[in-house]
């Protein structure tokens, strides 16, 4: 058999180790194995296992995977959100639709000091969806507004999808955190009309709140501006070239606990749990990048992303529509599929092709994540959808029908972006580095 079909063989293998249940690290793992046995015998195979692990996992870069985490953790656990909505809530509150606009803006903030798409939904949505009921709002767009809101957590930096992006790709972390910042803030006002819209057509579904003072408003900032300080600080350092991503990871983690600690809300029992959390989700993480890594050693010496290249330059179709189908892929695949193990499990075929079409990586992996972003709020698999129905005990059917204005508005997002690239590579272009 050619090399070629030996790496399809191994792509059906592992999608059918993952449809059996087991874990997509160990599925790549084990048939990056396998498929390096065929090819390239026992001694070279056994040297790639060997080697493969220690070499990523050492990695200086992947040191920023458990103090992004660690930093979101300790965020997401100290009451920081609550501090943000209510923020958000004494400046645009008093408006129609004021208090769903105030929780996507505060998501918004909360996504840049925290990075987690479902911790942001999970926090929001224990503060910001009973103040919306309060007020009489319906249920549907308080609801969705929450879910929606919180997948700007991972568009926003610092983020976990850029960051197993620029592993996997081995493109700047750095300059990936600058590639989402505008468009993070774009989906904000995207919401924020959506919202807006709504509520002018149909004032039943976002009553205004009570009007707050000017004092008020200056006052209600004492509970945030040391967060929002620290993000500008450790966003600013990677722009100006003054640290590293893994730099500033420890810059924000560092900071973030102190920060608690001075406003007297972490103890020791939130500390420890903050830890052990930290240590599990970097080990799935770990496990994924692993396996990722040892399948694409495979995939490499079957040649099966370069035959894919080939293929796609010998149906001389244009390399928009070839983005296109990239596109719809990862829209489908992000409503069946966990966003990261999506990404890891196809990058290694999908980013040869992008490559070779010629679009600009550091964009693409912007596109890319907002695609993945979108399946955070869509059926059936719409992760935030399932986190804040937990957390908030609004049925799942609610919120889901109430989601698809927040849908619409993240193709007009994702449309924005792919029709005008500089949007995403503007505050890159100006780096130091």
């Amino acid at each position: 058999m050619s090399p070629d079909l030996i790496g399809a063989i191994g792509v059906g293998l592992m999608l059918l180790m993952i449809f059996m249940g087991i874990w997509v690290g160990t599925a790549m793992l084990v048939a990056g194995f396998a498929g390096f046995i065929y090819l390239e015998g026992f001694p070279k195979a056994f040297t790639i296992l060997g080697t493969e692990p220690f070499s990523q996992i050492a990695s200086y870069v992947l040191a920023c995977v458990p103090l992004y985490i660690l930093m979101g953790i300790v965020v997401s656990q100290t009451g920081i959100a609550g501090d943000l909505y209510k923020t958000a809530n004494k400046w645009i509150g008093s408006v129609k639709g004021g208090l769903a606009i105030a929780t996507t803006m505060a998501c918004g903030a909360f996504a840049a000091i925290c990075g987690s798409s479902d911790a942001s939904a999970a926090a929001m949505g224990k503060v910001a969806y009973p103040e919306m009921m309060r007020f009489k709002y319906d249920q549907k767009l308080a609801s969705a507004c929450v879910a929606a809101g919180g997948t700007i957590g991972i568009l926003i930096p610092p983020s976990l999808g850029f960051i197993l992006y620029g592993l996997l790709t081995e493109q700047s972390i750095g300059k990936l955190y600058m590639a989402g910042f505008i468009p993070g803030i774009l989906q904000v006002v995207l919401y924020s009309i959506t919202i807006h819209l709504m509520c002018r057509i149909k004032p039943a579904l976002g009553p205004a709140a009570p009007k707050t003072t000017v004092r008020e408003k200056v006052y209600s900032l004492k509970g945030v501006w040391a967060m929002l300080t620290l993000f500008l600080f450790v966003i600013g350092g990677i722009y100006a070239g003054v640290f590293t991503p893994t730099e500033a990871g420890a810059l924000g983690a560092f900071g973030a606990i102190a920060i608690a600690l001075v406003g007297r809300r972490l103890n020791r029992p939130i500390f420890t749990q903050s830890v052990k959390d930290t240590a599990q989700i970097t080990a799935m993480i770990v496990l994924l990048i692993t396996g990722a890594f040892v399948f694409m050693r495979f995939l490499a010496v079957s040649r099966l992303p370069a035959m894919l290249s080939e293929t796609v330059i010998g149906l001389q179709i244009s390399k928009y529509l070839v983005l296109l189908a990239i596109i719809i892929f990862y829209l489908i695949l992000g409503c069946f599929w966990d966003i990261y193990a999506g990404m890891i499990l196809t990058l290694p075929l999908i980013f040869p092709v992008i490559q070779i079409s010629g679009f600009d990586p550091i964009w693409f992996g912007v596109i890319m994540v907002k695609c993945m972003e979108i399946g955070l709020i869509t059926p059936p698999f719409g992760l935030n959808v399932f986190v804040l129905s937990s957390s908030s005990n609004v049925p799942v059917k609610t919120i889901f029908g109430g989601v698809w204005p927040f849908v619409l508005s993240d193709l007009v997002h994702l449309t924005i972006l792919v029709m005008v690239p500089q949007i995403s590579l503007f505050l890159p272009s100006l780096m130091k580095h």
